[in-house]
């Protein structure tokens, strides 16, 4: 596994939870009323019980801004900034941030607010819920560089959610190519959707194909299964799980991250 995981994280198979911000401006389900203070005050409530609960890592993302852009408005990456700048005196985990689903904007936010990695799609084109999904890796590459986010770590998900890979080639071969020819730092396997299960024939195919590139699990990792997904991958990504109730909508809860951390550290 590359030498940055443990130089980031400081531990073996870091767990990376999610910070998933309310509607944010712009958004079809911002509560105009509550306002930003609201979106705010959730965020540091989570972030309070993510990092009480003991994860390795936070990546924040505007994972409520649905339906999704394939490439975002600029007031959502500068309200992310606004927000983050305001919890940054709480941080204390490294950090990452999404922007869903733009990578140029996600590496705009990393830089502008210091985060050390980004996750998104960034190789491939797509038939997804969202229309036709294009990407352009070499342009967005030189961008990172340009505005100074070289050290900025790229989490490419090859596995999107709601979305299919329009080419007719299997996930050994995509995992291949993508990392002799667009230099991920870390790939990351999905379900379905958010919360959804990563199939863990599929998480085995992409770590035997990815050389000494991380392989991280984005979607689906539970308490009881941390394990057995720890036992193949390098890292996860985890979200959905910590919340209340296991309910994607629902605010995080400390219990439930401080039971599948337990999990974790007992598996690493």
């Amino acid at each position: 596994m590359a030498d940055w995981v443990r130089e980031v994280f400081s531990v073996q198979k870091p767990v990376i939870a999610m910070l998933h911000l309310s509607a944010l401006p712009g958004d079809p389900g911002f509560d105009t009323r509550a306002g930003l203070t609201a979106v705010v005050d959730r965020a540091k409530e989570e972030l309070d019980a993510l990092q009480q609960g003991g994860v390795d890592g936070v990546m924040i993302s505007n994972e409520f801004s649905l339906p999704y852009l394939t490439k975002t408005e600029p007031i959502t990456a500068i309200t992310m900034a606004r927000i983050i700048g305001q919890l940054l005196g709480d941080i204390s985990i490294p950090y990452g941030v999404n922007v869903l689903w733009d990578g140029r904007a996600s590496i705009d936010l990393a830089v502008a607010t210091g985060a050390q990695y980004v996750r998104e799609i960034f190789t491939g084109v797509y038939a997804s819920d969202f229309g036709l999904w294009d990407t352009n890796i070499g342009e967005v590459a030189r961008h990172r560089t340009r505005i100074g986010g070289a050290g900025v770590k790229l989490f490419f998900n090859i596995v999107p959610e709601s979305a299919t890979y329009l080419a007719q080639r299997d996930l050994a071969s995509i995992t291949r190519t993508t990392v002799f020819a667009t230099l991920p730092d870390a790939i990351c396997v999905s379900g379905l959707t958010a919360g959804a299960p990563t199939d863990l024939e599929a998480l085995s195919v992409v770590k035997k194909s990815a050389g000494t590139v991380p392989v991280f699990v984005n979607t689906g990792v539970r308490a009881e299964n941390v394990a057995d997904q720890l036992a193949l991958a390098d890292g996860a990504i985890v979200g959905t799980y910590f919340k209340k109730d296991g309910v994607f909508e629902n605010p995080a809860e400390r219990e439930r991250v401080a039971e599948l951390m337990a999990n974790a550290r007992s598996a690493r």
